[in-house]
């Protein structure tokens, strides 16, 4: 019967469909496939547009867009045969001179790079130790350095040499062995963590400093938004005056770095700025008391309340304001909320090797909660060593330095740190005054922001300001240039304290010098303020007016290998 119904169809003109074939089926699946991917590619960045848009508005896109345009532009320029060579000749050269100026040459000059045969004596030893800390330096010893040496004197040295000979070979990784570094550690913390006004149940470690302290700060809200709120993409937001250390854990941590803007006169963070950035992805705020570059405090009451409002944590990079910061008012000078007063302030990183004066390679990071520690934490349960765990980046630490951190914060105590609040601040508020006011200064040089801290920084609507940069190094003066804008900063210590008076007046002289300057290149019909000779102005003046960094990075990896040559 089924036969003969074949037959008929057949003879009736008709035949029965045949299944399509597998490559049909495959190519369908394929054409599917690719429309997927597609639609999921074009949403993606449909939503990554969408999200520039409103963060940046369509002006600031624009910008960015120019911005991109003309580095790259300029990046293709310098990859020119021709251009390529010039650019790796100048820089070598700029590296062999730099070379020449950090590693010691000539006769007299030994070197040391094996092993030697026999043992040194002490004697030995002692008198090489002697001749490497009299090479010569800037003198730190005199107050001619800005920030880096903080405290210096021979008592709270010899307290600091004390605990670190006494705790020589402790290492905190392994508690029952050194309990006294342990204890020590956690009185560190809890020390720091009273100081920061925090709630009960707030947590903190030590670190090696201010760049390991923020470091671990953002693993520790990267790891947070991963795991409550399954955030892949995760971004931050930060001041564009805030430390490079949160360029370095976005760097590390894969973070997209998203930089708010602060603009004169106040050098603060625009708040509202920083709201329009924040979207789903977003898993930190960040805000400065105050900032490196020009020693400004950033609205933290306000970011609080944005953090608060927007559920997100919010980091207070308390670095550089340290033992200062909590001991403004007490000392009679003004300040802002800035602490664990403030609700939405969930982490704060504090250097007790500055203003704390510890010796370097002190650093504390202080959490809300003890949860959010626990973020940071790395911990291996299967490792066939034994189960692994450590708070963060190192492992080993060395606890001789716990030790001396410990030992430093008791043997000043909490009437030594106002008193040396009201000294460097008080030095800082005379510079400020000096500038502002002074007829020798107040033409030519400008406060930036209104300082409320141990740093000024100012710039020249006259002058140029590397040129005075350079002129104050001649004489001895190591202070920080700085970029974008061009302008340089003083930040106060101890040892500044005392010369505070013979800056102020090596600044005048500097000024005045600049000046007669510029009223003979006038009287030359060359034009005002001329270009910048030193050094610098090759690295800053220079650096600072090209699109494209890349000579600046090579420039900056020389150094750093320069380091290295023994």
């Amino acid at each position: 019967m089924a036969t003969s119904r074949a037959a008929l169809n057949l003879r009736n003109g008709l035949s029965i469909p045949k299944p399509k074939s597998t490559s049909n089926v495959l190519a369908i699946g394929t054409d599917l496939l690719r429309n997927v991917l597609f639609f999921l590619f074009l949403l993606r960045w449909t939503r990554k547009s969408v999200l520039q848009l409103r963060g940046r508005g369509p002006f600031g896109t624009l910008i960015d867009a120019y911005t991109s345009l003309r580095r790259l532009s300029y990046a293709i320029f310098l990859r020119l045969p021709g251009v390529r060579s010039q650019v790796k000749s100048q820089v070598a050269e700029a590296i062999k001179k730099l070379e020449a100026k950090l590693v010691p040459q000539g006769h007299g000059v030994s070197r040391y790079l094996t092993l030697p045969k026999e043992a040194w004596n002490d004697q030995q030893v002692s008198a090489e130790l002697e001749m490497l800390g009299d090479m010569k330096h800037t003198r730190w010893e005199d107050g001619r350095v800005s920030g880096a040496v903080y405290h210096g004197e021979d008592t709270l040295i010899n307290v600091q040499v004390e605990a670190f000979r006494r705790f020589m070979v402790a290492n905190p990784i392994h508690p029952d062995v050194f309990p006294g570094v342990r204890k020590m550690e956690a009185e560190i913390v809890a020390m720091v963590l009273a100081l920061f006004n925090a709630p009960p149940g707030a947590a903190g470690v030590t670190t090696s400093g201010g760049t390991e302290s923020i470091l671990m700060a953002c693993l520790s809200a990267r790891q947070k938004a991963y795991t409550e709120r399954g955030v892949t993409e995760p971004e931050m937001i930060i001041p564009d005056t805030a430390h490079a250390a949160f360029h370095k854990a976005a760097n590390y941590f894969h973070i997209k770095l998203h930089q708010v803007a602060c603009p004169s006169p106040t050098y603060s963070v625009s708040i509202k700025a920083v709201s329009r950035l924040i979207n789903s992805n977003t898993i930190l705020l960040v805000g400065s008391a105050p900032n490196f570059p020009h020693g400004i405090i950033d609205d933290i009451a306000a970011l609080s309340r944005l953090a608060v409002r927007r559920r997100l944590p919010l980091h207070v990079d308390c670095c550089l304001g340290s033992f200062l910061m909590p001991f403004l008012s007490r000392a009679g000078f003004p300040t802002q909320p800035f602490d664990f007063t403030l609700k939405g302030v969930t982490s704060i990183s504090c250097d007790t090797h500055k203003y704390g004066f510890a010796p370097k390679g002190n650093s504390t990071l202080l959490y809300r909660t003890a949860a959010l520690r626990t973020y940071q934490y790395f911990i291996s349960p299967d490792w066939s060593g034994g189960v692994y765990g450590s708070i963060g980046i190192a492992g080993s630490r060395p606890g001789a330095l716990i030790a001396s951190c410990w030992a430093s914060l008791m043997s000043i105590g909490e009437n030594g740190y106002i008193d040396s609040c009201h000294s460097i601040v008080g030095a800082a508020k005379k510079i400020e005054t000096a500038i502002r006011e002074d007829p020798a200064l107040k033409d030519d040089l400008k406060v930036m922001g209104k300082p409320l801290v141990s740093v000024v920084a100012f710039e020249s609507p006259t002058l140029n300001i590397y040129d005075i940069a350079d002129a104050m190094s001649a004489k001895g003066w190591h202070l920080n240039a700085l970029q974008n804008p061009p302008g340089m900063h003083v930040a106060v210590t101890l040892p500044i304290v005392k010369v505070v008076d013979k800056l102020l007046e090596d600044l005048v002289a500097v000024v005045e010098d600049e000046k007669e300057r510029e009223r003979v290149r006038i009287v030359e019909g060359k034009g005002k303020k001329g270009q910048a000779r030193g050094d610098s102005a090759a690295l800053y003046g220079v650096a600072g007016s090209l699109p494209d960094k890349s000579v600046v990075v090579q420039l900056a990896g020389g150094f750093l290998d320069t380091l290295y040559k023994a």
